[in-house]
């Protein structure tokens, strides 16, 4: 599927970094952009503490489903070794994915989420945070990883100011 030229939405970013009431400015504007360039139905921000050995979520679109504080454990699954140990984005593509990878999933499929795009947020190869696009069944393509680590690249100040281990 083709996407729109994601420029506008990363100017809208790049504008929104210069703002005060850091991170929520950034990261809400990194919500729209990224509906904007990519789509979604469920977008979340997670920030990695190593040292608690948790994710915490710090950005939700859906913050009645996915409140801001709640936290994940990290555990040693295939999934986290790949998205947080590797620093390696996840596409899943259909419900029976979500159901594999997600303790959640049926939240998830109440949502009308069936596919997922998981980006890590890396710097000094160290995984910060995860970007987590979730939408209908089949959405997400190899082909949107490029502009997806663009805007991962992009939040990095957000998650700096948050990263405390």
């Amino acid at each position: 599927m083709k996407r729109p030229d994601p420029a506008a939405a990363i100017a809208a970013v790049l504008a929104a970094q210069r703002e005060e009431n850091q991170p929520q400015t950034l990261f809400r504007a990194l919500d729209a952009a990224l509906a904007a360039a990519i789509g979604n139905i469920l977008f979340t921000i997670l920030v990695h503490h190593p040292a608690a050995r948790e994710s915490e979520r710090f950005y939700s679109n859906r913050p009645a489903e996915y409140p801001l504080g709640g936290r994940k454990p990290v555990t040693d699954s295939p999934w986290m070794r790949q998205v947080i140990g590797r620093g390696e984005p996840y596409i899943g593509r259909n419900a029976a994915d979500i159901c594999e990878v997600f303790f959640d999933h049926a939240l998830i499929h109440s949502l009308g989420c069936e596919s997922v795009l998981n980006m890590p947020v890396r710097w000094r190869n160290r995984t910060l945070g995860t970007l987590n696009l979730l939408h209908r069944a089949g959405y997400y393509e190899e082909s949107d990883l490029p502009v997806v680590r663009l805007f991962a690249g992009l939040t990095l100040p957000g998650l700096m100011i948050l990263s405390t281990d």
